[in-house]
């Protein structure tokens, strides 16, 4: 019993470490914490979620704009409409469980934009799908992750309502980097 106390002291102190150095994590940081069990991972995942879905609107939205393959622009515009559904979606979810979701993509999706936003052509278009098809496959994933193991049960229904669509978004995703001569692979 003094183990668990100890240890669940050890666990609240690290959680704390970052506000008494005066630095803050970053909802990135937070929601990359690999903390298991409970309410705690079940927020990461919203707060993951939510930031993936953000980038998918926005890199949808650009898809839409530079793609030169009809394929491809489609896809964007399915990727923009689906995505930002599923956001508003979570928004509520997480309002209704007190969970403050970022208000913009993680730096890691803005560095994908910027770079996406540079190339043109078929460049651009083998580009975009092969960063769909990779995340799809990891959103999937966790997805079906969060499914079968959330604890929270909102969350882990809205996890699950959402997964049919992730994975047709695989799919297509698939099928569109075939479609402009590209192996999937990063």
């Amino acid at each position: 019993m003094l183990r668990q106390i100890l240890a669940g002291t050890m666990l609240m102190g690290l959680a704390a470490a970052p506000a008494f150095a005066g630095q803050q994590p970053t909802t990135a940081q937070k929601a990359d914490k690999a903390m298991t069990g409970g309410k705690i991972a079940d927020e990461a995942f919203a707060l993951k979620a939510a930031m993936g879905g953000m980038a998918e609107v926005e890199l949808g939205k650009l898809a839409a704009e530079k793609a030169t393959s009809d394929d491809v622009k489609k896809f964007g515009r399915r990727m923009a409409d689906d995505h930002s559904k599923a956001n508003d979606e979570l928004k509520t979810l997480a309002q209704n469980k007190q969970i403050t979701l970022p208000a913009e993509p993680d730096p890691r999706a803005r560095a994908m934009h910027d770079k996406l936003a540079k190339l043109s052509g078929p460049a651009f278009d083998r580009a975009y799908m092969q960063a769909m098809v990779a995340d799809h496959k990891k959103d999937v994933n966790e997805f079906r992750l969060e499914a079968k193991s959330g604890k929270d049960a909102d969350v882990k229904g809205w996890a699950a309502k959402t997964l049919p669509t992730l994975e047709e978004h695989l799919r297509l995703a698939q099928s569109a980097n075939s479609a402009v001569g590209t192996s999937g692979k990063k």
